[in-house]
């Protein structure tokens, strides 16, 4: 039964990660617009650059569909079992699988919404919470990537303090994805080089 069980987890994990690996942001511009995120913009698959390239309403699909990406295998995970190890390495699993697609030999958008989504399904309060503050700073710069930012590192603190807190060390590996993958955005916001999400809101 254990071998068994390893076995059926270790499959579950290959089947979160090709699922989260799916570009759901290059299918979406593709289909929508003709045009290629990966050659556009800030070169992302994600929700932001397919909303600036295309359209909201097209950001908007992305988002939804990245965000599902995260939300439904956790979700599957925890009717199957009430391992947080199992739950901790879905959650990691599904984030990695959307910054480093096989689809897209390696690379992938920066997690933001699949880290939502993990989040939304393992730890609703700590995610709503911080989609909340994400939300907050955003507004109040006009930087998504401020926000995003903003998000990865209020989940894990709030992870471990309202729980549950066995999925923290998953939080922090996540938020240190999340963050590394901005890191061209960390430096274009250092230097005030960072495109606000709306024009004069960055003076605002």
């Amino acid at each position: 039964m254990g071998l068994s069980f390893v076995a059926a987890c270790g499959l579950y994990l290959v089947l979160t990660y090709l699922v989260a690996a799916f570009p759901f942001g290059l299918a979406v511009a593709l289909a929508g617009c003709g045009i290629d995120p990966r050659l556009a913009g800030s070169h992302n698959t994600g929700a932001t650059n397919v909303a600036r390239l295309c359209g909201t309403r097209y950001g908007v699909v992305t988002l939804l569909l990245d965000l599902a990406k995260g939300l439904v295998p956790v979700l599957v995970a925890r009717a199957l079992s009430d391992s947080a190890v199992l739950l901790s390495l879905v959650i990691v699993v599904a984030v990695a699988g959307h910054m480093f697609s096989v689809f897209l030999y390696g690379k992938g958008g920066k997690g933001v919404a699949t880290t939502i989504g993990v989040f939304l399904a393992a730890a609703p309060l700590p995610a709503l919470i911080s989609v909340a503050a994400c939300v907050a700073v955003i507004k109040v710069t006009g930087f998504v990537s401020a926000g995003s930012l903003t998000l990865a590192v209020c989940l894990p603190i709030l992870v471990f303090f309202l729980g549950p807190c066995a999925l923290t060390l998953a939080a922090l590996v996540v938020a240190g994805l999340v963050i590394a993958k901005h890191r061209e955005n960390i430096a274009r916001l250092r230097a005030g080089q960072e495109k606000p999400w709306r024009k004069g809101a960055a003076a605002a």
